[in-house]
């Protein structure tokens, strides 16, 4: 049986290690190195001896062992560690958002592209079973016509560079958007026309947005609205949610991607919590990204897919600014190509 070889590429994002965690229990899958300037932080991952360290990552990239690698950077670092990625001739995993810029990201999705490498983007929540049958039923209309959506990622302040503007590009906007719009483009299968957004810094004194509701108004006629707030505070039972209420013309669908819970009442802990048990989507996501390089199938959330959802959040950014509904425009990747300047960064 063919084994990827992957290389992780920082560990910056807490969700680094859970992906890790879970290519443990991949047959055909096999993480051989990481590289991390905070060597600190991922010392108990290497300290057996069987993973090979780098503190730059551009050094782990001349491995010619390694077939992919799973990019958990900070935000802003996303768009050169893909492009040099993708010069070393390695697939790609990208944490999102994709990138904190337009440009960039058709850079990135190019660069790719010009290289012959696959690009994925990490939207987990398209893996979950109540995603998918939620799918299922829209295709077969048991609600009728959707008309409306409202969305909800709501999550705990986090720490640290999520807190950077320099670092992150963005709060609670960019952080919490691109799950929602992912799920929405891919249910439907439409795309966004107009977008209009509020922020707020609400629950803390923070350098960037802590609150933000953002309406998309979909070709079709469909109407959604996404609250990415991060208004869980540290004694609520869970870190955060991923819902959608789907209003049809025949009826309404309630998704809560996290229902799958025990309450846990303990005498050593100083709130009660819930304790998820549910499905794995880390994992069901890794599986099929090892899976698609190793029969040489296309992945199945694209970069296009990262960029797009990700537009969604920088047009609210731009609305905000401009205090008003802003137009989304298909995103034409021609001029980069014409222009020639995907080889550099």
């Amino acid at each position: 049986m063919k084994r990827l070889r992957i290389g992780m590429i920082s560990f910056a994002h807490s969700h680094a290690f859970s992906y890790f965690r879970e290519l443990a229990a991949i047959d055909n899958a096999e993480v051989v190195a990481i590289a991390d300037e905070n060597r600190e932080r991922i010392q108990s991952l290497i300290e057996h001896g069987y993973i090979s360290y780098y503190d730059d990552y551009r050094n782990m990239l001349k491995i010619p062992e390694i077939d992919a690698v799973i990019i958990c950077s900070e935000n802003v670092n996303h768009a050169s560690m893909v492009m040099e990625s993708a010069r070393a001739g390695k697939h790609i995993l990208c944490e999102k958002p994709l990138g904190v810029g337009m440009d960039e990201m058709k850079i990135m999705v190019e660069i790719c592209s010009q290289y012959g490498v696959q690009l994925m983007t990490a939207f987990p929540c398209r893996y979950l079973p109540a995603v998918l049958e939620t799918k299922r039923a829209l295709e077969r209309g048991d609600i009728g016509q959707v008309v409306a959506v409202k969305g909800y990622n709501r999550g705990t302040v986090p720490e640290g560079w999520f807190l950077e503007s320099s670092l992150s590009g963005g709060g609670a906007i960019l952080d919490h958007t691109v799950h929602i719009a992912d799920l929405l483009r891919w249910l439907f299968k439409i795309e966004p026309i107009a977008v209009y957004a509020e922020l707020g810094h609400l629950f803390q004194d923070l350098e960037v947005e802590d609150s933000g509701m953002v309406h998309i108004e979909f070709d079709q006629g469909l109407i959604a609205l996404i609250d990415t707030s991060w208004s869980r505070n540290r004694k609520y039972p869970f870190w955060g949610d991923v819902k959608l209420d789907i209003i049809g013309t025949e009826g309404v669908i309630h998704l809560d991607a996290f229902a799958q819970t025990n309450e846990v009442y303990s005498d050593l802990e100083d709130k009660a919590r819930w304790s998820y048990w549910g499905e794995r989507m880390n994992y069901y996501m890794l599986k099929d990204f090892v899976d698609a390089l190793v029969t040489e199938r296309g992945v199945s959330v694209t970069g296009e897919d990262g960029l797009l959802a990700t537009s969604i959040a920088l047009a609210a950014y731009e609305s905000v600014k401009s205090e008003g509904k802003v137009a989304l425009k298909k995103a034409n990747l021609e001029p980069y190509r014409r222009n020639n300047i995907i080889g550099e960064p």
